[in-house]
């Protein structure tokens, strides 16, 4: 076997001849990877046995961190490659080959009949219970490419498509520097999905690619300015972001554990920066795990974080010490929930129940008001 293996070469081994070890994370792999292919890390993989009978091809997100441990193995006497561009060229190529009218319908239909309680109500109950969209709304879908932001756009559709009042959609793609891999596979799925995308280009992977501290926070605040300036350009007054019920509670705990206060995320909120633009979050009743659901179903892959970073980063690693607090977070409450599967309502809801006759003080507009106020009155 070569040291390196391209994807259509791969396509044509006998499955029982090879053994694809895919070594990202378990939540990447989770949420999806190439046929047949075993998840384990580069650490595990050091005194890992395999089977001598079969080629070893070694997975990674991009190619690049599978190429030295494929090494390692050919070190070790095993007949092990490299795959050429990792799981991100795989799933181009997938998506590719399955572009179709008939899949198209096939993921609108799938939201209007076996996701229509979990997913499309509940999208409906937001816009309505939040007055998120009103007649003459132009509202910008800001899509990533991953599976929240294109099952929003998709959502936005079939809502379009009731016609209760007038509003318009721009499905708007910002490149902030993305690799001509990634690209292509939010090209693909939005083709695939029906959705008429605006791509802009911008810098915003160069300008913080050498950033020390925080990196990400800074990168997701010039994406929202990009985001806004180009929108209003468009002749929009609305952004619409992808954030779902999980992203919710997991923000609720976050401000707490670590930002010592009670703040949630808003469904819906004016911009401070761009005088007659809103935000919204239509998803925010949505669980992820029926997102990853419909995914799974319609057989759609889709790019988890297409940050230049990633290709070699442990701190995107949430198998490893250096966890994000929201992928701790996250652990937490699947731990909780496990003894009490109301936690997560309960965390919700403790946001819409707030007694501020019960709590020692709470600031508005910047000034703190205290239990000691009018306490003797």
């Amino acid at each position: 076997m070569n040291e390196e293996i391209t994807v259509g070469e791969l396509r044509e081994l006998p499955p029982e001849s090879v053994m694809i070890v895919d070594v990202r994370d378990s939540a990447a792999f989770a949420l999806g990877h190439i046929d047949n292919s075993v998840n384990i890390t580069p650490e595990q993989i050091e005194t890992a046995e395999f089977p001598r009978e079969k080629d070893i091809v070694v997975c990674c997100r991009s190619g690049i961190i599978s190429e030295e441990i494929a090494e390692k193995l050919r070190e070790r006497g095993y007949s092990a490659a490299n795959l050429t561009g990792g799981y991100v060229r795989w799933l181009g190529e997938k998506i590719a080959m399955q572009s179709s009218a008939d899949r198209c319908a096939d993921i609108e239909r799938s939201l209007t009949r076996k996701f229509h309680r979990s997913i499309f109500s509940k999208f409906a109950k937001a816009l309505n219970e939040y007055e998120l969209l009103k007649p003459g709304d132009r509202v910008a879908v800001c899509i990533s490419g991953g599976k929240d932001s294109m099952l929003m756009a998709k959502l936005f559709q079939e809502i379009k498509r009731h016609r209760k009042f007038d509003f318009d959609l721009v499905f708007l793609v910002m490149d902030p520097g993305y690799s001509s891999e990634n690209r292509a596979i939010i090209e693909a799925n939005a083709k695939l999905m029906g959705i008429p995308i605006t791509v802009f280009e911008t810098d915003i992977f160069n300008s913080v690619y050498n950033v020390q501290n925080n990196p990400c926070y800074l990168c997701a605040r010039m994406r929202r300015g990009h985001l806004y300036n180009k929108a209003k350009e468009l002749g929009c007054n609305k952004i619409a972001l992808g954030h779902h019920f999980d992203d919710v509670i997991e923000t609720i705990l976050m401000s707490m554990i670590y930002g010592g206060q009670v703040e949630t995320m808003m469904p819906k909120l004016h911009s401070a920066n761009f005088p007659g633009m809103q935000l919204i979050r239509p998803m925010y009743f949505i669980r992820e795990d029926e997102i990853k659901h419909w995914a799974k179903y319609n057989d759609l892959h889709f790019i988890q974080c297409a940050c230049r970073f990633t290709d070699t980063c442990t701190t995107c690693n949430p198998d490893g010490a250096a966890r994000s607090k929201r992928q701790a977070i996250k652990q937490l409450i699947a731990e909780l929930s496990q003894e009490n599967p109301q936690v997560v309502m309960n965390i919700f809801r403790s946001v819409e129940n707030i007694k501020l006759n019960k709590i020692i003080s709470y600031k508005l507009d910047g000034e703190v008001h205290s239990f000691l106020d009018g306490y003797e009155e």
